[in-house]
């Protein structure tokens, strides 16, 4: 039995695309995935399976949520070790950080620099990047919403594609410790 993290891209925001958490895990647990939790409204669950991979587990529930909300929403499925190994290799001082100073934008799939060559990381400063592993680290002092560095990553050159969302740093936290074996 592996316990994963379920990340849905852009639900409950601005009052659209709702999905309540209590039906989120009922429609896991009529998956057959047992131990659902959610965190937050933001879309995060944290499950445990006995069949399928990540990207399995993540096309099977897109689907459920089609079929029982009516509309489509992006999912991103980790597990424990790549969760921990994340927080384990963050670049930048996140022990000295509030955690709304530092993000991880999961990425569907591997991606390199080339990617984000056309960023001018110095225009940005102090707001900074770097890549990891299907992940990107955002420091944004001034936070997310206020960040011009972010803003750049909506860009059809960066994220074509890709499935990606983004966490700030307590929920990073969070949901290694969610999905630790009990």
């Amino acid at each position: 039995m592996t316990t994963y993290a379920a990340l849905l891209r852009g639900i409950n925001v601005g009052g659209s695309r709702k999905v309540p958490m209590a039906e989120l895990r009922t429609l896991m647990e009529g998956l057959g995935h047992g131990s659902v939790r959610s965190h937050l409204q933001s879309g995060q669950a944290v499950f445990t399976a006995d069949h399928g991979d990540e990207e399995s587990l993540a096309a099977e529930l897109t689907a459920a949520i089609q079929k029982h909300f009516g509309f489509s929403v992006d999912v991103i499925v980790r597990d424990h070790a790549y969760l921990a190994a994340i927080a384990d290799a963050c670049p930048f001082p996140a022990a000295e950080l509030e955690g709304k100073q530092l993000h991880v934008t999961y990425f569907s799939q591997p991606v390199d620099a080339d990617r984000f060559a056309a960023i001018d990381q110095a225009a940005f400063l102090p707001e900074e990047f770097r890549l990891g592993d299907r992940a990107l680290y955002l420091y944004a002092p001034n936070g997310l919403g206020r960040s011009k560095l972010a803003e750049q990553f909506a860009k059809p050159r960066v994220n074509k594609g890709l499935i990606a969302t983004t966490r700030n740093w307590n929920t990073v936290v969070k949901l290694v410790e969610m999905t630790a074996a009990e």
